[in-house]
């Protein structure tokens, strides 16, 4: 089996072919002489049957006349007409011979060897030792009375010698036909290997990548140049690798569209295919072009596709490089499996060193404990993680005092916003954990000195209200001490004492001046600013870490660009205030949408604020610009923010307030498909392109116009879109 298995296919083709004639030979030849030798016999059985039936007639008159001679002459006779018959002899019904062929001895024994049954023919095979006789007994019959036998002897030996030389005639003939098929096998196999040969070279060329040779080498017609069709627009015309049958959508009048093998059905049909489709090899060398030009055209596909995402990966890893955000990608075994550089340098490592590790291997055992334990409730929980940590380390662990890594900074108080996240596969099975750290240092300090401004311009205010209550009794006392020393003489002892409570209301009166200090605001530098770009600043700054919360900005600007006269650093604070307002109202993310518009007609900007959050009750919105109102937890905010901000617009000579819930369509248009809102709240600010005094111009005021113009259904939809509707 092994030797068959090794042996080529040309080999194989000879050997097949020649078994199969020789079995075809050797099985005719078998049943051919057996049914021949049959035959013969059989046929020799008759003849003997045939000869003794007439010799039984012949001899009856003779054997009623008793004339021996004639009997001698007819037994002669037979033994000269057929070289077959062995002997012949005739027996009265006495068992006396009255003729024979033995000459002069005859045997004696063959008398019994076989005998006549019933008056019928009787014949046995007989064995003298020499050969085999097939014996015939017929009676002689007269008149109904068996008169006597006549027995014929015919040789069964040479009948076989006949078909011994019949089957060496059928064995040659056998021989010469398998010479003839072994020559034509081999020539056929030889046609055959040849194509299979060369189709091997040509997978072989297509394995070493060589997609441009042609399976088949001969010159053959296409189907443009059998049709003389002329249509350039079909998609086999100049396709000179694939046949037409291969190509999708040919523009052949019964051709439907449809790909190969779907349309062959339909193409068995076409004159083109019954003219140049050939037999199995060739389509399947056909097979091979069309399998080579959808290879090329793959990998075409696959080389333009690996060169996107090369040029992609460059980008990406450019993009992880360069952010300061901290990224890091671990595996379902809690080891990393990428870092970048942001993350490798906050721990003083690179990212060689860092990857392949667990949380045990760089941080603290105990800070390592809950980083593991946070990640793995990720990992079966599936639940992401959006919080704010802050890396407490002091400056001497940073410079060499501790070995252990800090969990973020680099040996300063930072705030870090974390968002861990689920990586899931294709099958949605959780097979990691993607970590990013982004610096909100920046961000809560800003938060940080907000609040304090606040917290000091109320207690200014505070103090501002102490102080004038305070001012006018002060000056009476001062007053009065002053005109009672002009009455009592100067050495006197009231004297005296009035000069002390002179002195003491004196350094009072400079206590309320600087409370009045104190409580005035802080006198801004105002200048002309661009409106849209001072919303942008604040929204840029807050976009990202909003977005680590699921809280996406949507800023609509009008594209005019409207200048103003203000303080850009006031503004910040107050647009920086109502996203940061707008984000505590939405605990599960949401859509926050700034839009500003310009109203050329009334010389003003307006800008809207508004949110998909939980909304401001009816009874808040008359407080919500209160000092000190606060719906926050306590903790969680002064109730000043809102305050501080009414004041920065007043002292801009504009005017905000708050509607909710939200207008009808105001923001519905912007919300992902199947997403849910709250009832929502918008915040309108106005604000004067120029400041204008009221001795100049007394109807400018900004809230008066634009109210006035809502009130009496104006509307400047050239000039300004949106304006009075939020």
């Amino acid at each position: 089996m092994n030797l068959l298995r090794r042996l080529n296919f040309r080999r194989k083709l000879n050997l097949g072919i020649t078994l199969i004639v020789l079995f075809v030979a050797a099985l005719l030849a078998v049943f051919v002489t057996r049914i021949a030798a049959n035959a013969l016999i059989e046929e020799s059985k008759r003849r003997g049957a045939v000869l003794a039936t007439n010799l039984a007639l012949r001899a009856a008159d003779p054997m009623l006349s008793t004339d021996f001679l004639r009997l001698r002459n007819l037994v002669d006779e037979l033994l000269n007409v057929d070289s077959d018959i062995v002997y012949a002899f005739i027996a009265d019904d006495r068992g006396q011979v009255l003729a024979h062929t033995f000459g002069r001895t005859f045997p004696l024994d063959l008398l019994e060897a076989n005998e006549s049954e019933d008056g019928h023919l009787a014949v046995r095979l007989l064995d003298t030792g020499r050969e085999r006789i097939y014996d015939f007994a017929a009676p002689v019959m007269v008149g109904g009375r068996e008169f006597g036998t006549i027995r014929i002897g015919l040789s069964r030996t040479k009948v076989l010698d006949v078909v011994n030389g019949m089957i060496f005639a059928i064995s040659g003939l056998s021989v010469v036909a398998l010479l003839v098929a072994v020559v034509i096998s081999a020539h056929f196999a030889k046609r055959i290997t040849a194509r299979i040969g060369a189709l091997k070279e040509h997978a072989e060329e297509i394995v070493r990548g060589n997609l441009h040779l042609p399976a088949t080498t001969s010159a053959r017609r296409n189907c443009w140049e059998q049709r003389l069709c002329g249509r350039t627009d079909c998609p086999a015309y100049g396709d000179t690798e694939r046949r037409c049958w291969y190509v999708k959508g040919t523009a052949c009048a019964g051709c439907d569209g449809r790909a190969y093998p779907a349309k062959l059905a339909q193409c068995r049909q076409c004159e083109v295919y019954e003219t140049f489709a050939g037999d199995e090899i060739e389509e399947l060398a056909d097979t091979f072009d069309v399998m080579a030009h959808a290879l090329r055209a793959h990998i075409a596909e696959l080389r333009e596709t690996e060169r996107d995402l090369t040029r992609q990966q460059g980008i990406m890893r450019t993009i992880l490089e360069v952010t300061p955000d901290r990224l890091a990608l671990l595996d379902e075994h809690l080891r990393y499996l990428s870092v970048n550089k942001a993350f490798a340098d906050s721990l003083g490592l690179s990212p060689a060193e860092i990857i392949g590790k667990s949380d045990f291997d760089i941080f603290p055992r105990d800070k390592a404990e809950l980083r593991v334990a946070e990640n793995r409730a990720i990992l079966t929980g599936g639940q992401p993680v959006y919080r704010e940590a802050q890396d407490r380390r002091d400056a001497a662990s940073a410079a060499g005092g501790s070995d252990a890594p800090s969990d973020f900074g680099h040996g300063r108080d930072e705030w870090f916003h974390l968002v861990k996240v689920p990586v899931s596969d294709e099958t949605g099975r959780i097979i990691g954990v993607l970590s990013t750290a982004r610096d909100i240092t920046a961000i809560r300090s800003y938060q940080d000195q907000l609040i304090q401004s606040q917290k000091m311009e109320s207690v200014g205010k505070l103090a501002g209200g102490v102080a004038h209550e305070i001012n006018t009794p002060l000056g009476i006392i001062l007053g009065y001490a002053q005109l009672l020393q002009e009455d009592v003489p100067p050495g006197a002892q009231m004297h005296q004492d009035l000069q002390i409570i002179e002195k003491q209301a004196k350094f009072c009166r400079k206590i309320v001046s600087d409370l009045l200090g104190f409580s005035r605001q802080t006198q801004s530098q105002k200048k002309e600013m661009c409106f849209n770009n001072s919303i942008m600043e604040v929204v840029t700054l807050v976009r990202h870490t909003f977005s680590l919360e699921n809280v996406t900005i949507l800023a609509d600007l009008d594209d005019r660009l409207p200048v103003i006269y203000g303080a850009p650093e006031k503004l910040k604070q107050v647009w920086m205030n109502l996203l940061h307002n707008a984000t505590g109202a939405m605990l599960g993310g949401g859509l926050i949408k700034v839009r500003t518009r310009l109203d050329i007609m009334n010389m003003t900007v307006t800008a809207w604020f508004a949110d998909t959050g939980i909304g401001i009750p009816e009874p808040h919105l008359q407080k919500i610009f209160d000092p000190f109102f606060s719906t926050k937890p306590v903790g969680k905010g002064t109730g000043l923010g809102l305050s501080v901000s009414f004041g920065i617009i007043e002292d801009h000579e504009g005017f905000i307030e708050a509607h909710s819930p939200l207008p009808p369509g105001f923001i519905d248009e912007d919300m992902p498909q199947g997403a849910t809102r709250g009832p929502g709240a918008v915040f309108r600010v106005v604000l004067p392109l120029e400041p204008l005094g009221a001795a100049d111009l007394p109807d400018t005021d900004p809230r008066a116009k634009v109210q006035e113009e809502e009130k009496n259904g104006v509307d400047n939809t050239e000039e300004r879109t949106g304006e009075g509707t939020p």
